[in-house]
């Protein structure tokens, strides 16, 4: 099975699962108790724009989480694929008591490698969590990296991520987004992860990939 077999069974399996997340709760929604709409109408929006406005904020919620998680598990495959015998690792938390561990995504040798699809976080403690992290990365010997393929838009978010960035340079880190995380990835991998998932899209698409 080629790479591209693999991704392609990947986004099946998250389509899948995202439509039935939403078909269950689209159903749950049919008994939900709407006398919230009267809020709604003062406001201009029509009993049918309600429902659907609910219904796509709940469609957003779930849509969201996977997308993330299909790519993330995605690239991951992109680094098994090239390099089967490392994979994800924990470290203890050296420097506070919360957490008492971290994660790191993929530590390929030296390289503890971080894979976000997107972080559009406007927290500021995020920063630090981050900070803490990665600090205790690079106190086990390890080259922190950021790989994150879709930057926000907002400016608080934006502001949070220049701030990342700097603390990744700070501890001699690295911090790849947009053009130069899918760039990282095929560089590392061999694999054109970004072609692969443009390919995908162009298919006709339904949970089969028919």
């Amino acid at each position: 099975m080629t790479i591209e077999d693999k991704i392609r069974d990947l986004a099946t399996k998250f389509a899948e699962r995202l439509n039935r997340q939403v078909d269950a709760r689209i159903q749950v929604m049919e008994t939900d108790d709407t006398s919230h709409f009267l809020i709604y109408r003062v406001l201009g929006i029509t009993n049918e724009e309600g429902r659907l406005i609910d219904i796509y904020q709940n469609k957003g919620r779930f849509l969201y989480r996977y997308a993330g998680s299909f790519l993330e598990a995605a690239t991951t495959q992109c680094f098994k694929e090239r390099f089967p015998e490392y994979g994800p690792a924990k470290i203890a938390n050296t420097i506070g008591l919360r957490p008492k561990t971290f994660q790191i995504d993929y530590l390929l040798n030296k390289d503890a490698i971080e894979i976000k699809w997107r972080d559009a976080t406007t927290d500021g403690d995020h920063i630090t969590k981050e900070h803490t992290r990665i600090q205790c990365i690079s106190d086990y010997g390890y080259t922190p990296i950021r790989v994150m393929f879709y930057y926000p838009n907002r400016e608080q978010a934006i502001r949070i991520q220049q701030t990342l960035e700097t603390l990744y340079a700070g501890v001699k880190g690295q911090y790849y987004q947009g053009d130069a995380a899918w760039d990282f990835v095929r560089n590392r991998t061999g694999v054109d992860l970004l072609a692969i998932l443009e390919k995908l899209s162009e298919c006709k698409f339904d949970r089969n990939y028919d």
